[in-house]
Order: structure tokens, then C-alpha cells, then sequence
């Protein structure tokens, strides 16, 4: 993937190091499957976030800057990666919107390390890259990079840029109303379509990640051979079925909220194919049972 030497996003903040509190970060097996179980498919994030009394509470202070910091090179690159992606995904959702005549009003990305205060509340690291719409942040612990190779076999350049891209997908469902939708359905239904609806925005988030890779590449010529399979293979790793697998030993469909692996690998690849942004409507359209 050629990427290295591009611009940074100027809408970021670099809180590693700093933040409030213990932190909560579990290494080993236990992380790993804390990771599955809160990031991939068993929890929404926000539910592990603990906001007391149900509120959000305020961002914490920023981390001391890098030259204030014994700063790792590997982890210094790692941020540099995610900064460049972030603003690719900037430019391309830029353009889109305008397109749709619309305008997109861009994400902060923050980089925290061990635990960091968001306005879902506050998360470990052990919850992994998420989303929160209460502040339009994309909230990473570059760590989890580590992560994806040695614990979930997914190593590669574009696949670390497609779990970003997911997250930035979340932001666009909120621009776009989805998020608003799905929320509706669930006060409607209540608890019966909820991992359902949980399921249409992980795999739409998958969908828009592949819309952006679309064109990302035509527009930046990054892709090199194998980087496309690299994500699909991501996608295949982190779906619920394979992840209950591996954790507990049997699947559980009803549990599902991130959606199969041929799912998250069908609904990116349709996204990369398409470059359509009108077409992650289907995620919605489509009876649960045709995903």
C-alpha cells in the first residue's frame, strides 16, 4: 500500500499518554477475547464506555505532546499511518457529500493509549477502535494495530486503513440519518430487532469502508498487489461467526451483531465494487435473512 509521505489530517487529537483514572487495558487471551467480545460482536461499545448516570462526561486533558514523550519510532509511524488514512477519508467522503450536495462535516481522530474519557463515557483499550456520535470522534489505541496481527492473523497496511474506514463509515451513518433510523426501529421493536439492527449498521460501516476505498484509489493510485485481499481477509477474521468460534467454541446466531464473515467480506467488496453511496440503502431494504 503506498501511502507513506501523504497529508496528515489536521482534525486530531493525541491524548496517548495522558487521560483520567486507572487504566483498564487486559493483555494476553483475556484482552483478546475482551476485544472480540466488546469490538466485534458481542457489545456495543458504548455499554462498556460506563457513563455515570447514564450521561456523557467531558474529554479529558490531552496527553503531553510527542517531543515531551519517550516516543517508540514503530508507534510514532503507526500514528503517522493513521493520520494520513484519516485524512484520505476526509478528501474522498469530501467529495461525496458535495456531490450529493451535501456537506461533510469531518470526524476528529483521537489517538489514546491504556483508557481514554470520550462523550459515550470513558473506555479501555481492551474495547478497541470505536466510534462516538455524542462527539463525532473516532477513538483508536494504535496498539490494537499490534493486535490485529498477532491475535486476529490479520496483518497488512490496508487492512488497519479498512478498520478505519469502518469507523469513519459510523460517522457518515450518523450524517446521513441512519444512526436515527436504526435508533427508531429499536425504541419501536425494542429488544427482539436489536442485534438485527446492530447487524445492518456494522456491515453498512462495512459497506461505506469499501465505498471509500473505491475512490480512495481512484483518486490516490495506493492499492498494490495483495492489499485488497489483505481487508477481505480482515473481514473474514472479525466476523461474529468465526470470533464466537474461537472464543467459546460454538456460534450463536442470535447473538450476532457484526454479521457473519462472508457478510462483512460480501457487504465491503460490494461497497469497493460500486463506489456507490446510495446502495448501502439495501443494508436497510433487505429482509434480514438476505444479507
Amino acid at each position: 500500500m503506498r501511502w507513506d509521505g501523504g497529508e496528515e489530517s489536521e482534525n486530531v487529537e493525541d491524548r496517548r499518554g495522558g487521560g483520567r483514572g486507572p487504566t483498564f487495558f487486559v493483555g494476553g487471551t483475556a484482552g483478546l477475547i475482551i476485544v472480540i467480545l466488546a469490538w466485534f460482536f458481542g457489545v456495543d461499545p458504548q455499554m462498556l464506555l460506563n457513563p455515570p448516570g447514564g450521561g456523557g462526561i467531558a474529554v479529558g486533558p490531552v496527553a503531553q505532546n510527542q517531543e515531551e514523550r519517550n516516543a517508540d519510532p514503530e508507534d510514532e509511524r503507526l500514528a503517522h499511518f493513521a493520520k494520513v488514512i484519516f485524512r484520505d477519508t476526509e478528501l474522498v467522503w469530501e467529495d461525496l457529500f458535495q456531490k450529493m450536495g451535501r456537506e461533510y462535516s469531518k470526524p476528529t481522530l483521537v489517538l489514546f493509549s491504556g483508557q481514554v474519557d470520550s462523550a459515550c463515557g470513558q473506555a479501555s483499550a481492551a474495547v478497541g477502535p470505536f466510534y462516538c456520535g455524542n462527539d463525532a470522534r473516532v477513538y483508536i489505541d494504535l496498539d490494537f494495530y499490534s493486535d490485529m496481527q498477532r491475535k486476529l492473523n490479520s496483518p497488512g497496511e490496508f487492512a488497519r486503513a479498512y478498520v478505519l474506514a469502518h469507523e469513519v463509515g459510523h460517522h457518515v451513518q450518523h450524517l446521513l440519518g441512519y444512526s436515527a433510523m436504526a435508533d427508531k426501529a429499536r425504541r419501536i421493536q425494542g429488544d427482539q430487532v436489536r442485534h438485527k439492527v446492530s447487524v445492518r449498521l456494522e456491515l453498512q460501516a462495512d459497506y461505506f469502508a469499501g465505498v471509500w476505498a473505491h475512490h480512495a484509489q481512484e483518486k490516490f493510485h495506493f492499492l498494490e498487489r495483495g492489499d485488497l485481499e489483505t481487508a477481505l481477509h480482515a473481514a473474514f477474521e472479525i466476523g461474529d461467526d468465526r470470533l464466537q468460534k474461537r472464543a467459546q467454541g460454538r456460534v450463536v446466531p442470535d447473538s450476532f451483531t457484526h454479521g457473519t464473515s462472508k457478510q462483512r467480506m460480501r457487504w465491503f467488496e460490494r461497497g469497493f465494487e460500486s463506489g456507490d453511496v446510495n446502495g448501502a440503502r439495501q443494508l436497510f431494504d433487505l429482509d434480514y435473512d438476505d444479507l
